[in-house]
């Protein structure tokens, strides 16, 4: 029987055994129930004893590299894995062989670059699988075989540029599936036709190549609009940026051979590493900058060469699957990890090459294996230990350096297994030269191969000494020295001090450094632990102490510790003392000391510690000595230091005790035990205040049943407005103004909308396992910075329908597990750039129904929403006008602008003080939050500082009225005025002219409480009522020196002659009567008037004509040449031409205007040479879609066109695909728009209305340009093949063209006009005509006709009297136009009014030397001299002298030229001085002329008329 007995004893003992091996939680996780949590611990790999009944599983933000066929075997109920944000680089296949529950599993954020065939087959359950933001390239067709349940499928952020035929052919519940952000450019034909139930697809953001292969998914897309927005062609070049739906099918063409075959992505998955080189098996990626091993190397490598880069670590079986390897080099990167099984396998491996980094520990059989390695370098690295067996497999090794690096000490035995090693290299290191190391000194006597020269560091009496001469007896221990060397065989680690900490002896002092936690590889020998003095808040069960078997004691007073987890004493077992004084502990429970077991002495001083229970020092019982002097303590409960059986002393002193009956059993305790330090005293209630614990009666420790005894557990009570269920809290819709005080802290949802909050609690971080905070419909007005800091577990926010206008960059920061956040309905116009940072789990986000200002300052916004589609689409823009209603998603980023000033309602629902709402000169203070409060001067106060203190206050009476408060009225006063004031405030001025005693007319003008009268002439006197003589002196009023005659009733002035008035104040205009004759002008004097006379005419009255030798016309204006019906003018002596509008040149010769009416119409710039750089502008003006408006036709065309109401501009490079770029700007709609072209090296840049360029980027090359290069503008003509330009008759032109500058150079565009059809000067656009009706006339361009009262070209004249009444044709017949004239000539006659009589042959045998031939009145020829000369021939050169001119002048009135109304006699200087001076005018005089203009009015204006020429200095 008792063997039976034993038996299911020894069963019931393994089977507890294999249970804690099932369900055990792997190290630094953490397990709840199913839920394996192990999610950013820095795991390298997957962590080995997974509970075998895990359904979830956490391994996201680690550095794991690799996933092998055995990390997830046995995991039969898995439903859950999460791998996101680790550095995954391979998934051996089958290593998801057996996970038959899985249906979700995360792998994003990985540097996956195969996707492995058959990898989920075994994984039939799944239904979501996330591969975005890898760099996967490929999708081959059996890549998701046996997933067909699958519903979302995540690829997007990769670079995948190959999808196989069928790869996503048996994804028939597929849902969702996001392929943007790659380089995708075909997409096979029918890949997504076996979907009937997706709803969500992302194509956006890729490369796709349009052509006869894409076809398909333009029809596709078209039939199921709106399921994957974005989609747009990148090539060819023409229809990059256009939309695939909006694509004809006749539109994708092939140009070259059609490929039949089955698209096959095989190719890629073995190529070279892109930044290396591959050749005759050996990979050389050198001095490439690489910072990872490269994944995917040719299988057969036999040699790899990875030095002089930034690697960092070697993964786990980074080189393991290349079995051929023989050398390896991986000297001068920055190496300082390496996986145990970096190597394993390899045992081809002769050479490997490590040295040059910063290894500081050789990982535990990393060379195991390596049987056939020859040459180990090591040197130049940080290696501080090596194991005794770290080469225990290499017998064949020949070479072997550890130069250089940090060993301090060496095991016996660890060269041993080395039978054919011929060098070893050991100088350069910090030996410690003791008994320990005697062996070395005597394996390097017995084998030379040392041949370094290693030398001793320490003790000092050796050092510098070479270690193969120094005696056997110098090799000796003392104390320290041997304690730290005495663990022979293992690594060393110990004996290198921590960064920054000091070392002395066996004393580690890590004080005063603001450390966080403990320091990593703290030396072994430690017996002394200082740690006081840091910022340590809590103290992690991170094993630290497992590896200090000496430790002693541990000083971490004055730090920050709020918590001790449990097994955060592991292994130290044998720390007598531990010193936790000036903390921040609030409570201590046994579990927190774990492994204390040898703990003599306790210091627990000046913490917070309120409470002493019965399990506050369990497990503690070997403990002597215990400090709780100055806490919190209020009571201690029974029977709470009964487990400390070896205590001998204990401080209790300074703590608030109340001395109630829970408490009365420690009076008997003290009395009865002596280990008490000094007498504890009660501090409540206070009758017994200062009374010592141990001299309080026992009935005076009473209690009345109010008392709170903080010691007893209080099972969590759910708030009396509230409802609850398990861990959930329902408080909604209870007009809570606060949150409530008793909610539980283990609450995981609490739900408080519908309530009257104002701000979010202050106390809602203290419930640290929320999951879900619902705080919707509330009046929230504003979130403060770190509000939600300490909520790590919280995954839903929803702040909806609050007030909320204003959100601190900081407000969400902390929430690194929030994944729904909604903002819905506030009054947000804005969001600060990094406010969502911290939230790295968020997947929803709903912004909608806010006033969103989508200015410059909200495009980050619209950029982060876009980038991870974590907004749906309903978020909406209300400013600025030209963004009003526009989604925040799909909204273009260029069109987020900020334009003028900024709009200050906006700005003040952030910063407040800017709406100035302190009254009163209050002083406004504002915070981050969007709230303010003002700091109100003497006498006000309230928010805004609008109520004074009392009413007298802000001085209510004016004009100096005394304010006097009524007594018993609060806030009324009255006010005493001031002798000519009343009213409430004394702001009355009452008129005392109403009762007024002035005489005599004069006029009473009010003052304050009197009056003054302002007196008439002739009167004076307060009251004007005194009678004055207005002819004495200093009241005569008479002017002009005339007389005043005193009359009975005022008086009378007698006037000199030529002055009148009553005053005689006026000097009469004798010009009223002048007999002033031909045209002279009168000039007033006193008492008569002179008459100015014309140029030529004299006499007192102007009555003599000038002699006839000045009437000869001899105006400059006879030779000029003015063309296209602009009129000539003389200026400065000189000919100038007026252009007509359209015109322009020295004769209004060119043309600035053409109106184009398409066909096949278009004009030649010649002479145009286009070479970078190169500025083209020109403006525009057409209602029409299409036609090119310029073209440049050499060996790269480049062609600006009219597309679709855009401006395109096209690019073609020889040897280059053409590229393309298109204006946001639309231009068809009738007005004029500017366009400019700027060629400038390699770019190339497009400009509308002087917008945001559009660049088609950097180009191949410079333009070439040849030395035929031609420009047109308009179109082109139809010889010329034009690359890149939509055929047919898309390329002609109808519009205007104007302003065509080149290098800003105004080009002349009726030079290539002639012979060309459809070209008309000017531009003839049916809305010119001003008044009337508007016709068409095919391609003459349009008339206007005009209605009755209206003339001209557009009607825009009034109609006057004819103008041929007026006309001044000589020798010609008038003929009217509208509302001018032109004068058709006789035979013989020309010029502008026929007034020029045409040359004849008789002028032939008369040479000129400085003028023309002319006929005279008798048909004679001569010479009509140039300015400056003259006798029969021309040649005698005139000195300065003025010659008479008499002609009219002109002048331009904005746009018209009037005419002076009669010719004008003046000189003119044309002749030339000696060197250095000019003939100009030295005398001048002032007339008035008189102008006409053509519009029927008139003006006149003083002009300068010069009357005397001479040399003079030349002006500027």
């Amino acid at each position: 029987m008792m063997r039976w007995v034993k038996y299911w004893g020894t069963v019931a003992v393994l089977c507890g055994l294999l249970s804690c091996a099932v369900n055990g939680c792997p190290h630094k996780c953490s397990c709840s129930g199913s839920h394996v949590d192990c999610q950013g611990q820095a795991f390298k790999t997957v962590p080995r004893g997974i509970p075998r009944n895990a359904e979830r599983l956490d391994l996201d933000r680690n550095n794991i590299t690799r996933i092998t066929k055995v990390d997830f075997s046995g995991l039969k109920n898995l439903r859950v894995l999460h791998l996101e944000n680790n550095q995954i680089s391979v998934i051996e296949r089958g290593a998801f062989e057996g996970l038959k529950q899985l249906e979700r599993i995360r792998l994003n954020r990985n540097r996956l670059q195969v996707l492995p065939e058959l990898l989920f087959q075994s994984t039939t359950k799944l239904s979501r699988l996330d591969l975005s933001e890898n760099q996967i390239q490929a999708v081959p067709r059996k890549a998701f075989r046996g997933i067909t349940t699958v519903k979302n499928l995540q690829l997007d952020s990769n670079h995948i540029s190959c999808i196989e035929d069928g790869a996503f052919r048996a994804l028939r519940d597929l849902e969702i599936l996001t392929l943007n952000n790659n380089n995708i450019t075909l997409i096979p034909l029918s890949s997504f036709n076996h979907m009937p139930k997706l709803r969500t697809l992302r194509l956006h953001s890729n490369n796709l190549h349009c052509d006869c292969h894409l076809s398909w998914l333009s029809d596709w897309l078209r039939q199921r609009r709106g399921l994957a927005p974005f989609t747009q062609c990148m090539a060819p070049a023409h229809m990059r940026g256009l939309n695939v739906p909006d694509v004809q099918k006749r539109e994708f063409v092939c140009t070259g051979p059609v490929e039949t075959e089955p698209r096959s992505c095989a190719p890629q998955v073995t190529i070279c590493p892109a930044a290396c080189t591959c050749n005759n098996n050996i990979v050389d990626c050198r001095r490439k900058g690489l910072t990872e091993i490269p994944a995917n190397l040719p299988e057969g490598i036999v040699e790899i060469r990875l030095e002089q880069n930034m690697i960092k670590n070697i993964p786990a079986g980074a080189f393991s699957t290349y079995k051929k390897l023989k050398r390896i080099d991986l000297s001068k990167n920055q190496i300082s990890e390496i996986a145990e099984d970096a190597f394993s396998g390899l045992r081809s491996l002769t050479s490997l090459v490590l040295y040059g980094n910063k290894i500081a520990e050789i990982p535990k059989g990393l060379f195991d294996g390596l049987v056939s390695l020859q040459l180990l370098l090591l040197n130049a690295n940080k290696i501080n230990c090596l194991r005794v067996n770290t080469f225990k497999d290499l017998q064949n090794l020949n070479l072997l350096s550890l130069y250089d690096n940090k060993l301090q000490t060496i095991s016996k035995g660890l060269f041993a297994p080395l039978r054919a090693i011929k060098t070893l290299h050991l100088a350069q290191n910090p030996f410690m030269c003791d008994c320990h190391l005697k062996w070395l000194a005597d394996y390097l006597f017995d084998n030379p191969i040392e041949t370094s020269g290693a030398r001793c560091s320490h003790p000092r009496r050796l050092a510098n000494k070479r270690i193969s001469q120094v005696k056997g007896k110098k090799f000796r221990c003392t104390g320290a020295e041997d304690y730290r060397s005495r663990l022979s065989g293992e690594c060393f680690q110990d004996l290198v001090c921590p960064e920054r900490c000091r070392c002395e002896g066996t004393v580690v002092d890590c004080s005063n450094l603001k450390l966080t936690k403990i320091p990593p590889h703290l030396p072994e020998h430690t017996t002394d632990l200082r740690l006081n003095d840091n910022e340590i808040s809590i103290l992690e069960a991170t094993g630290a102490f497992k590896k200090l078997p000496n430790l002693r004691k541990i000083n971490l007073s004055n730090n920050k510790l709020r918590d001790i987890r449990e097994g955060a004493f592991d292994g130290a077992g044998g720390v007598l003392e531990l010193l936790l004084t000036g903390n921040k502990l609030q409570s201590v429970s046994g579990r927190m000391f774990k492994g204390l077991i040898g703990l003599k002495t306790l210091m627990l001083r000046s913490n917070q510690i309120s409470c002493v229970d019965n399990a506050t020092f369990t497990g503690l019982s070997s403990v002597r000595l215990l400090s709780l002097y100055d806490n919190r303590i209020s009571t201690i409960a029974p029977g709470a230091f009964n487990t400390l059986h070896s205590l001998s002393t204990i401080n209790l002193l300074s703590n608030p005790y109340v001395c109630d009956c829970h408490l009365a059993w420690l009076g008997l305790w003290l009395k009865k035990t002596r280990v008490v330090s000094g007498n504890p005293r009660c501090q409540k209630p206070a009758f017994l205040k200062e009374i010592p614990i141990q001299d309080v009666a026992m009935p005076d420790f009473s209690c009345d049943g109010a008392e709170e005894n903080v010691c007893l557990p209080s099972a969590p009570r759910c708030p009396e407005s509230c409802t609850c269920s398990e861990t959930v809290v329902r408080c909604s819709n209870r007009g809570l103004r606060s949150l409530p005080k008793t909610i539980p802290k283990d609450t995981t949802e609490l739900y408080l909308e519908g309530n009257l909050l104002t701000s979010v609690p202050k106390e809602l971080p203290n419930l640290k396992q929320l999951t879900l905070l619902d705080l919707s419909n509330n009046s929230i007005s504003h979130l403060a910075p770190l509000t939600f800091s300490n909520m790590t577990q919280l995954a839903t926010l929803i702040l909806s329908y609050n007030q909320i206008r204003c959100v601190p960059v900081h407000a969400f920061d902390g929430l690194r597990s929030l994944r729904l956040l909604t903002l819905h309905g506030n009054d947000l116009s804005t969001v600060p750039e990094g406010a969502f940072n911290h939230l790295t789990s968020l997947s929803h986000l709903a912004l909608g129904a806010n006033p969103l200002y989508c200015d410059c300052e909200l495009r980050w916004l619209s950029q982060w929403v876009k980038a991870g589609f974590k907004e749906p689409g309903i978020a909406r823009c209300t400013g600025p006008p030209d963004m009003a209603d526009r989604l925040l998603l799909t909204t273009p980023l260029n069109r987020f602008q900020c334009k003028g000033p900024a709009d200050l309602n906006l700005m003040s629902k952030c910063a407040p003080c800017l709406a100035t709402p302190c009254q009163n000169n209050g002083t406004c203070v504002s915070d981050v939050t969007g709230s303010y409060h003002c700091t109100c001067p003497f006498g006000y106060k309230g928010r805004n500082c609008e109520i004074p203190i009392n009413a007298c206050i802000s001085l209510p009476c004016t004009n100096g009225g005394t304010c006097h408060l009524t007594p018993g009225l609060d806030g009324q006063y009255s006010c005493v005025c001031p002798p000519g004031y009343e009213g409430q405030q004394c702001e009355l001025n009452p008129d005392d002219c109403e009762d007024n005693d002035c005489e005599n007319n004069s006029t009473c003008v009010d003052g304050i409480n009197n009056y003054t009268c302002v007196c008439p002439p002739n009167y004076k006197g307060d009251l004007c009522e005194e009678v004055v003589d207005p002819c004495l002196p200093g009241f005569d009023l008479c002017q002009h020196d005339s007389k005043c005659v005193p009359l009975s009733k005022g008086y009378r002035c007698e006037c000199l002659p030529g002055y009148v008035g009553q005053q005689c104040e006026q000097d009469y205009n004798d010009c009223l009567e002048n007999k002033c004759q031909h045209g002279a002008e009168c000039v007033d004097a006193i008492n008569g008037y002179t008459c100015v006379c014309k140029e030529g005419f004299s006499g007192l009255f102007c009555e003599n004509h000038p002699p006839m030798v000045l009437l000869q016309n001899t105006s400059p204006c006879d030779q000029s040449d003015c063309q296209n019906g602009s009129e000539c003018l003389v200026m400065e002596g000189e000919p100038v031409c007026r252009c007509l509008p359209g015109y322009f040149g020295t004769k209004c010769q060119k043309m600035v205007t053409l109106h184009f009416l398409g066909k096949e119409a278009y004009v030649e710039l010649s002479g145009t040479r286009i070479r970078p750089p190169m500025h083209i502008s020109f403006q525009v003006a057409t209602d029409k879609d299409n036609g090119i408006l310029l073209y440049k036709e050499d060996h790269d065309p480049l062609a600006l066109e009219l597309y679709q109401g855009h401006i395109r501009l096209i690019y073609d490079i020889s040897k280059y695909p053409p590229t393309t770029v298109y204006s946001v700007e639309s231009v068809n709609d009738g007005l004029f728009h500017t366009v400019e072209v700027l060629i400038q090296n390699q770019t190339l840049s497009l400009v509308v209305d002087k917008g945001t360029p559009k660049s088609l980027g950097k180009l191949p090359r410079p333009p070439a340009v040849d030395h035929n290069t031609q420009l047109y503008i308009g179109g082109v003509p139809s010889l010329i093949g034009t690359s890149g330009l939509r055929p047919g008759p898309f390329q002609s032109f109808n519009g205007c063209l104007h302003d065509v500058r080149l290098n800003g150079e105004l080009q002349d565009l009726g030079a290539g006009l002639a012979g060309i059809e459809g070209v008309l000067f000017g531009c003839h656009s049916c809305s010119v005509c001003d008044q009337g009706a508007c016709r068409q006339r095919g391609d003459e361009g349009v008339t206007c006709d005009c209605p009755t009262g209206h003339s001209g070209p557009l009607c825009e004249q009034m109609s006057s009297q004819d103008p041929c009444e007026s006309s001044r044709c000589v020798h010609g017949e008038c003929v009217a136009k509208g509302s001018s004239y032109s004068c058709l000539c006789v035979d013989g006659y020309s010029g502008q009014f026929c007034d020029r009589q045409d040359e004849s042959s008789a002028c032939k045998g008369l040479h000129c030397v400085y003028g023309e031939c002319r006929l005279t009145e008798s048909g004679e020829p001569a010479c009509h001299c140039q300015p400056g000369y003259s006798g029969p021939t021309c040649e005698t050169e005139l000195t300065c002298e003025g010659e008479a001119v008499r002609d009219y002048l002109y002048r331009q009135m904005a746009h018209k030229i009037c005419t002076s109304t009669s010719r004008v006699q003046r000189l003119e200087c044309r002749h030339s001085c000696s060197s250095g001076l000019c003939c100009a005018p030295t005398k001048s005089r002032r007339r008035k002329l008189s102008f006409k203009c053509p519009d029927g009015s008139s003006f006149s204006e003083e002009m300068e008329i010069t009357v005397e020429c001479g040399c003079t200095k030349c002006s500027s």
